[in-house]
């Protein structure tokens, strides 16, 4: 960037700063501050298009409140990147998502202007209100809190749940509704197309824009403010009560404007700032703003993956001299169309994710059998459930750090009714750069421990493919089966599907001086680590378990017989997982070994790449090496 665009942000460190900038300089702001975020993405992947189109209005809101003091509650995290640069880490910027660096998301022990940590979605409006509350219960009820909600989460219920309240709670709560019509694919459901009936409305604009024009040129006369909010409020009520949901909860409705004029954004927070209890304020924004090929392909762009040519848009993918493994999530993209053109009862269910669980392509093959329920995990397993007692075979295609979310719908809806319902669970495990807030490493624990629930995790692809073939067929009821995200081995996809017996784990090898009990691709690192035992001149078992739920009790019973030092290894957390499923069945069986866990410690793990989350937690294959040398000599 040339001295002359980047004059104005490198002035601004905090929003102290930015407040002295001159309020016709703000465009410039704005300007300088999406070229900033394009040249730092460009250089180090990470979400990109969210970002970019709320430029405008994080300058607005950051040069109206006084953050921190006013709290900000940015919903969904991605959104945040502008906020971050303007409140103190623009010049760490360059470390986000890197390991040991800042996180991608608002995060509360990073910044005292994170308000709340979020990176989930739809959080936002219940947060606020809990704010707020406290605000007036401690009597600062001047103190403004704001939701900042977009990408598709007004679709959650939680989001509605916190509309419900707020609109008899009467706190002093501002909820932005950033209105991109866009998640990470086009927003889905009812409430999408309301919104943009609401955009769209002549009449209702027409009106809006004359009640904001006149609070704009009384903005110094109080009595005059207060006689047109009245008139506002009573015409509302006549022209829209019954149209408006916001209006309907009595919560005051202001909208929409545009999202990309930052002065007018500015003109109008102002003047909210003056309306005490729960108002909204509909923005229209263009996600990937400024950036003409995230504006034109928005999933595509909704995080760049690679680093790219910030001129051309062209991404420098990592040359490699052979072609690389499917991704997971593509094989199960691919063979749930296989089997649904078999098995006619076959359905896919995604919340919000068709592009990421590429579900996507049965979407495209077979549009009436593929479901994106919008951000709504309770309802996706529920609805699912719901297909399932009429007879139909759903995938319910959910993120493990997303199904936390609809954990009694599993239970409740499903498990309890013996229903048929295939859980793919996609990106299990340690995820990378997302961080804490995405790392899918509670499945295997939570699951255990609910009746009726078959749970899987395939070694590698081919795995993946059968075991979801084994799912499909009559009568396996609830059935999880859960992979990473990423690449692993290439797979034949002519190899016809095979019926993987229930329960049954497989013996990949057997020695003498210990054995490895696995679950799922981290049992692939085992064949390095044998081969260099077998270099110092020693000899290992390796149970791949496959089944966490029900456990093979036979394989099992022959490891405990043939071996005294035992080694566990899962990619999730080693409290309740496979370690302690294989020390429960130790114990309950009478027999005595040393057993050591590798895993996922009790402590929540921020981000960075998978292989350096992997060193940390102690199962990359050199510290699994390093442990088994140890535990072998440890005796000798």
């Amino acid at each position: 960037m040339s001295e002359q665009k980047t004059e104005l942000l490198k002035q601004i460190m905090f929003p102290s700063d930015l407040k002295k900038i001159k309020e016709h300089d703000l465009p410039q702001v704005c300007s300088e501050l999406r070229e900033f975020i394009i040249d730092a993405v460009s250089c180090n992947p990470a979400h990109f298009g969210a970002s970019l189109g709320v430029v405008e209005l994080t300058v607005a809101l950051h040069y109206v409140f006084n953050t921190p003091d006013d709290k900000l509650i940015w919903d969904v995290g991605h959104q945040a990147y502008g906020h971050k640069i303007l409140t103190g880490r623009r010049e760490s910027f360059h470390t986000n998502r890197k390991y040991k660096g800042i996180s991608g998301f608002p995060n509360i022990f990073e910044s005292e202007y994170d308000a709340f940590g979020v990176g989930h979605s739809s959080t936002s409006i219940s947060a606020a209100l809990g704010i707020a509350t406290a605000n007036k219960l401690n009597g600062d009820e001047n103190k403004q809190v704001i939701a900042i909600i977009g990408d598709g989460s007004m679709t959650a219920g939680l989001a509605f749940e916190g509309l419900n309240n707020l609109s008899v709670n009467k706190s002093n709560v501002l909820i932005i509704l950033n209105d991109n019509n866009m998640a990470i694919d086009p927003n889905i459901g009812g409430f999408s197309d309301y919104l943009v009936d609401i955009a769209t409305s002549y009449t209702y604009n027409k009106f809006r824009n004359k009640v904001i024009n006149a609070l704009d040129r009384n903005n110094g006369s109080s009595r005059a403010r207060d006689f047109i909010l009245k008139i506002n409020n009573s015409i509302k009520n006549f022209v829209s009560r019954q149209t408006n949901i916001f209006e309907g909860l009595n919560i005051r409705y202001f909208g929409p404007v545009d999202g990309h004029d930052v002065n007018h954004l500015v003109r109008i927070l102002n003047d909210l700032k003056a309306i005490k209890g729960p108002k909204v304020l509909h923005v229209i924004t263009k996600k990937g703003k400024g950036f003409k090929l995230a504006e034109e392909n928005q999933t595509a762009w909704h995080a760049t993956g690679e680093k790219f040519d910030k001129t051309t848009g062209i991404k420098f993918l990592t040359p490699s001299d052979k072609p690389k493994p499917p991704r997971y999530q593509d094989v199960f993209g691919n063979t749930i169309v296989e089997l649904a053109e078999k098995n006619k009862k076959i359905i896919g269910i995604t919340p919000a994710m068709p592009t990421g669980s590429s579900l996507n392509i049965m979407m495209n093959k077979m549009p009436d059998r593929a479901i994106d329920v919008g951000i709504a995990e309770q309802h996706a397993v529920t609805f699912s459930a719901g297909l399932a007692i009429a007879g139909y075979v759903p995938f319910c295609n959910i993120y493990s750090s997303f199904i936390q979310r609809a954990y009694d719908q599993v239970i409740h809806d499903v498990t309890l009714q013996k229903l048929n319902v295939v859980f793919c669970i996609d990106r299990g495990g340690l995820v990378g750069s997302d961080g804490a807030t995405h790392h899918g490493v509670y499945d295997l624990a939570f699951f255990r421990c609910v009746p009726n629930l078959i749970v899987s995790s395939p070694m590698n692809e081919s795995e993946l493919r059968n075991l979801m073939y084994t799912a499909q067929l009559p009568d396996k009821g609830p059935f999880s089966i859960r992979y990473p995200r990423g690449i692993g081995q290439n797979i034949n996809w002519q190899t016809p599907f095979e019926e993987i017996t229930i329960g049954k784990g497989r013996l990949i090898r057997e020695g003498d001086d210990l054995a490895f009990i696995t679950i799922g691709p981290v049992g692939n690192k085992i064949e390095f680590v044998a081969n260099k035992l077998a270099e110092d001149g020693f000899s290992v078992s390796h149970v791949d378990i496959r089944f966490l739920k029900p456990l093979d009790q036979e394989l099992l019973h022959k490891i405990f017989s043939n071996h005294k030092k035992i080694i566990t290894i899962e990619d999730g957390t080693i409290i309740g997982g496979l370690g302690s499923a294989v020390m429960e069945f130790m114990c309950d069986n009478g027999y005595t070994a040393t057993i050591k866990r590798l895993g996922v410690p009790d402590k929540y793990i921020e981000h960075g790449t998978q292989t350096e989350l992997y060193k940390e937690c102690g199962f990359d294959k050199d510290s699994i090496y390093n442990t088994a040398v140890n535990f072998i000599n440890k005796s000798l």
